[in-house]
């Protein structure tokens, strides 16, 4: 059975657009899911009464149950919560857009706040003592001084994390909107083009994984360039004190 390339190349068109909806959704999510996740990493970090802990309580629900389900849940229960709050008591729905973009970058959110978290206590003390001896107010001090190096640090994590919310962008599926993977599925079965089309999304996949595990690679040793012990570690192969 040949490999018909002709099929792939026809479908162009739609598969791009749905590609092109994969790669919207990533970003808002992750843009989303940034600002969302440093303002809870921040506040866990500051230790505020009562919303560090409820914080806390999200980030370990929205880690312990697989994406799919959360999204099923915003889907069908919120808009019949909306609707309890309205005088007729109808559901409001929300649509199956709006729900993806917003689960994702809700779901998101407490991944990247525990990425940010983690960046937060790597900041050396002094840093945070320089910035208040300076008479910084907590507000400017994170945002000016710490933030910018958490996330010089967590970069090859971030990017790590990314990928991760790109290849589940496939799940938008069970909400009937058509991503990358969607797309290229609808076509292969409608034209029994099976080994075609699932080998073309296996391999834009691979290609676009790959660059970003370069980029994050690529941060990660740009990182260990910039640490103390990174450059002590190529000084001693300079001078031959260890081996390369």
């Amino acid at each position: 059975m040949s490999f018909d390339f002709a099929a792939v190349l026809n479908a162009t068109p739609y598969l791009l657009q749905g590609l092109l909806f994969s790669a919207e959704l990533t970003l808002v999510a992750m843009i989303g899911g940034m600002l969302l996740g440093t303002f809870m990493a921040i506040i866990r970090h500051m230790r505020v009464p009562v919303a560090a802990e409820a914080i806390r309580a999200y980030v370990t629900l929205m880690r312990s149950i697989p994406l799919i389900l959360v999204l099923f849940w915003f889907f069908f229960l919120v808009p019949l919560l909306l609707g309890h709050l309205t005088p007729a008591g109808r559901s409001i729905p929300l649509g199956p857009k709006f729900t993806a973009f917003i689960t994702f970058t809700l779901f998101e959110s407490a991944y990247y706040a525990e990425i940010v978290r983690a960046g937060l206590k790597a900041i050396d003390k002094g840093q945070y003592e320089g910035a208040k001896a300076l008479g910084l107010s907590s507000l400017t001090m994170y945002w000016s001084v710490v933030v910018p190096q958490v996330l010089r640090v967590t970069a090859p994590i971030i990017v790590s994390q990314t990928i991760i919310l790109f290849q589940d962008t496939a799940l938008v599926y069970v909400l009937s909107l058509t991503d990358f993977f969607g797309a290229a599925a609808k076509i292969a079965q409608r034209d029994s083009k099976l080994v075609e089309f699932y080998s073309t999304v296996a391999v834009v996949y691979l290609l676009i994984c790959s660059m970003g595990s370069e980029l994050s690679e690529r941060f990660r040793k740009k990182q260990g360039y910039r640490s103390p012990r990174g450059r002590f570690e190529r000084a001693k192969r300079m001078f031959g004190i260890a081996r390369p």
